[in-house]
């Protein structure tokens, strides 16, 4: 039994409004075993307005400005994302609390949330890494967070013509993809932005990046993975002189001719998993493989 006094950062979802019973929940293991809590602050503003009065004795937090134990992400894999871009270098374990849909990342499910705080106390859970790369950009720098856990994608502007992305991998030119964008992806992200465009799903233990074309021009521009210790650099060309990087869905306009270097980044994102919960059951149920239809 874990005595320590611990504190938890929590991150959620105010757009996940059938979930407050699992919240509840949450709080009240982490009172019960006498955890220090601090909120995010747009999640905290949300909480008091639906007049829960749990949060009373919890701290709030802005930005990046929090120190804990462990972060705790309440919503979907897109709630997770912006948490593990707050939690960035910080080294933090989070911990996957699923108020959403798929949960491939945020893969406890709502009824085992309580627990899972008690197993947390009890010391039965383990870690695993996930790669995290960077993206840095000539012109300037990114307004936002330049880590993505997922992928860093280019991508045309609305209406706009396909663009051109000129890519060199390590230094040696690989092709131009002329597409609606690319997208880098880690193996984490091998399950979101990128398999919906017919890239391969990755094993997250692997360290490689793969680079999928989105609606190319040519039937021969198809997905390839690489070693993660090389930088690719990608030249844009747009009719529309600019065009979009999106960092894990967080996405800004940059004018053409900037290049984008991505590489893999510094540090690694720690994720907590309950023991006997394993990647390839997660994805087996997730993915749905095996299941048969009956009418």
């Amino acid at each position: 039994m874990n005595s320590d006094k611990l504190q938890f950062a929590i991150f959620g979802n105010e757009y996940s409004s059938h979930g407050l019973c699992v919240v509840k929940d949450v709080l009240a293991a982490l009172k019960r075993h006498g955890a220090e809590v601090v909120i995010d602050r747009q999640y905290y503003d949300y909480l008091f307005g639906t007049g829960m009065a749990d949060i009373d004795s919890c701290g709030v937090f802005d930005g990046s400005d929090f120190s804990a134990d462990y972060a705790i992400s309440m919503g979907g894999d897109g709630t997770f994302l912006r948490a593990a871009s707050r939690v960035g270098v910080k080294g933090i374990p989070i911990v996957g609390i699923n108020l959403g849909h798929l949960g491939f990342l945020a893969d406890i499910a709502p009824d085992e949330a309580g627990d899972t705080i008690d197993a947390i106390y009890r010391g039965e859970y383990r870690f695993v890494e996930r790669s995290v790369v960077e993206a840095v950009v000539s012109d300037g720098e990114i307004s936002g967070c330049p880590y993505a856990l997922n992928e860093v994608a280019v991508l045309k502007r609305d209406m706009a013509s396909m663009i051109s992305v000129r890519t060199t991998i390590g230094g040696e030119y690989l092709t131009t993809y002329k597409a609606d964008g690319l997208i880098v992806s880690t193996p984490t992200g091998s399950t979101a932005y990128s398999l919906s465009n017919g890239g391969p799903i990755i094993a997250p233990s692997t360290d490689v990046l793969c680079l999928t074309p989105v609606a190319p021009h040519s039937l021969s521009a198809r997905p390839i993975v690489i070693g993660d210790d090389k930088e690719i650099e990608l030249e844009v060309c747009s009719r529309s002189h600019n065009f979009l990087i999106a960092i894990d869905g967080r996405s800004e306009k940059l004018h053409e001719g900037t290049i984008v270097t991505i590489r893999k980044a510094p540090f690694t994102i720690h994720i907590l998993k309950r023991l006997g919960k394993q990647y390839l059951k997660n994805l087996r149920e997730k993915m749905s493989w095996g299941a048969t239809n009956t009418k």
